[in-house]
């Protein structure tokens, strides 16, 4: 008797653990909102997920705050999923297990070095630093001067502007070199949380606002060392003038230079197709969030103005010193934003490099830096930096101020 017992109690087992079995293998990646998040040094980093059949396939968006980045090169195998950021060189890679996505998010850096993630991604769950909202809150607000201290010291201004409802805030930090782009986060008391993954960036902050009402805190970018940050509120709050970082050694020296595009074609400024035109330079890298917002600007600005003679280029300084990939990484950048103009290899992504193989230059600070040059080949207006959509009227202001300028040199003689 006890041996049919057994039998039976065997053959039920079996049963279900072959059920179990159907069930996980046939378990599926489901659209829908997602709560991802990665771990970086500092502590957890929340974004928005999002999973979408468009048009019979599927898509991501990464959200942060208002923002929405698509992510159309999406590929689902089983259970495992990957997604390829565009325009950039960076990817996400996860498996469904125990009901929630758990992988990586790799970075890659300059000489094509990579910083790893992890990565677990839970469906709908609509919080992003913590569940249960707090009730008492202190109040962050409007427009801070902000002070940025890294590893070794060196101290960086920003602006930062945030917009808060009840515990919800959003904003950015303003700096000499671009923006932060999209943050989205909460107060916890007195506590300030902020994050954002838009494919390229995965910044995380936290800050207390301190008993004399300034906040004091840490930041971190992806696997880099943690920075220290201040501010103070400062609705005056200004950094440097962008057009006075940048200028022309010596009026005197022609301003030129040749390089490869990404099929290997030598370009020359001094080409015929660029002779009598204005121009305008932009110097940038596939990598490089803040460029991917100016090529997204400058790309319809090239359509609008092309015919009434404006030329641009944009001098490619990537991550990886080999001709072949940082084609490929400026090709990927082309079919992101359906640019027309060229796009030639120039080198690495380094300021230094970058100003060395333009010694025209006083120096480059910053990629992008934008460079106006007039029918006769003179530069008239050096602009470093660039302040993109999630500046707001910055950024409204800043597209303006680009094409009065195109439009004030197109409007000069030859």
């Amino acid at each position: 008797m006890r041996t049919e017992l057994a039998s039976r109690a065997g053959a039920l087992g079996a049963i279900v653990l072959a059920a179990l079995l159907v069930s996980c293998e046939s378990a599926r990646i489901e659209p829908g909102l997602y709560r991802a998040v990665l771990t970086l040094p500092g502590g957890e980093l929340p974004f928005g997920l999002e999973l979408k059949s468009e048009q019979g396939a599927l898509v991501a968006y990464l959200i942060n705050g208002p923002e929405r980045v698509r992510v159309p090169d999406v590929s689902v195998k089983g259970r495992r999923i990957e997604m390829a950021m565009p325009g950039f060189g960076n990817h996400l890679s996860a498996k469904l297990e125990r009901g929630r996505l758990e992988g990586e998010v790799v970075l890659v850096k300059g000489g094509l070095s990579e910083q790893k993630l992890p990565l677990v991604a839970e469906r709908d769950l609509a919080y992003r630093f913590f569940r249960e909202p707090s009730t008492h809150n202190a109040d962050v607000s409007g427009r801070w001067a902000v002070t940025f201290k890294d590893s070794s010291g060196k101290l960086s201004p920003a602006v930062g502007e945030f917009t808060q409802s009840h515990g919800e805030v959003t904003g950015t930090f303003l700096t000499q070199t671009g923006d932060h782009r999209y943050l989205a986060g909460e107060m916890r008391d007195n506590e300030l949380y902020l994050s954002t993954f838009d494919g390229a960036h995965a910044y995380l902050y936290h800050a207390e606002v301190t008993s004399t009402g300034e906040l004091q805190g840490k930041y971190w970018s992806g696997l880099s060392p943690v920075e220290e940050w201040n501010g103070r509120r400062d609705e005056q709050a200004q950094l440097a003038d962008p057009d006075s970082l940048t200028t022309i050694r010596d009026d005197t020296w022609a301003f030129g230079f040749t390089f490869p595009d990404e099929t290997g074609k030598p370009v020359s400024i001094a080409d015929a197709r660029f002779r009598k035109k204005v121009m305008l330079i932009a110097l940038g890298g596939s990598w490089c969030p803040n460029c991917h917002d100016e090529a997204a600007f400058l790309a319809p600005l090239y359509k609008q103005y092309r015919d009434q003679g404006l030329e641009i280029v944009e001098l490619m300084f990537e991550h990886s010193g080999d001709f072949e990939p940082a084609s490929r990484a400026v090709a990927a950048m082309r079919a992101k934003f359906g640019i027309e103009y060229p796009t030639l290899i120039a080198g690495i992504s380094d300021k230094e490099d970058a100003s060395t193989r333009l010694p025209q230059l006083s120096g480059v600070y910053a990629f992008p830096t934008t460079l106006f040059v007039d029918r006769k080949g003179r530069v008239r207006r050096i602009y470093t930096g660039f302040s993109g959509p999630a500046t707001g009227a910055h950024y409204e202001e800043l597209k303006a101020s680009f094409v009065q300028t195109v439009e004030t040199l197109l409007a000069e003689g030859s």
